[in-house]
Order: structure tokens, then C-alpha cells, then sequence
């Protein structure tokens, strides 16, 4: 069986979007908060492992929780 697949001209009429890098500092863990330090570790663990991604959804997850936000 021979599949043919139809060719689409790419056109590149625009310029891709400039997303801007995030250069805040980190937050910091609020001391005596057991979420904050918990989630201070979790980072400084996957910082020294080198996984920028989850050091990243630390970050994320402390600012939303000094924020009052639950997600």
C-alpha cells in the first residue's frame, strides 16, 4: 500500500512573536510556612539534578501560594 501525502507550500508572512525572557528573581520561601519550605527544597533538589523545567513549576507553584491562589 503507497501512501501519498499532498504538499503545502509553507509561507512565512510574519515574523515569529519575541517572547520575552523572565528575569525576576525566584521567589522566596515565606520562614515558618511548611509549603513554602517543602516546595524550597523540592527546587533546590531539581536545581542540583539540573532539571530546569521542574525548578521552573516551583516557582510557579510558590509564587501562586504566597499569592492565595490554589490551582
Amino acid at each position: 500500500m503507497t501512501t501519498t501525502y499532498a504538499r503545502v507550500p509553507v509561507n512565512w508572512t510574519q515574523e515569529p512573536p519575541h517572547l520575552p525572557l523572565r528575569t525576576e528573581p525566584d521567589p522566596v520561601p515565606t520562614p515558618g510556612c511548611g509549603v513554602c519550605e517543602a516546595l524550597g527544597r523540592q527546587r533546590a533538589e531539581a536545581r542540583a539534578k539540573g532539571d530546569r523545567s521542574k525548578v521552573s513549576d516551583c516557582n510557579v507553584e510558590l509564587r501562586n501560594h504566597q499569592r492565595g491562589k490554589r490551582v
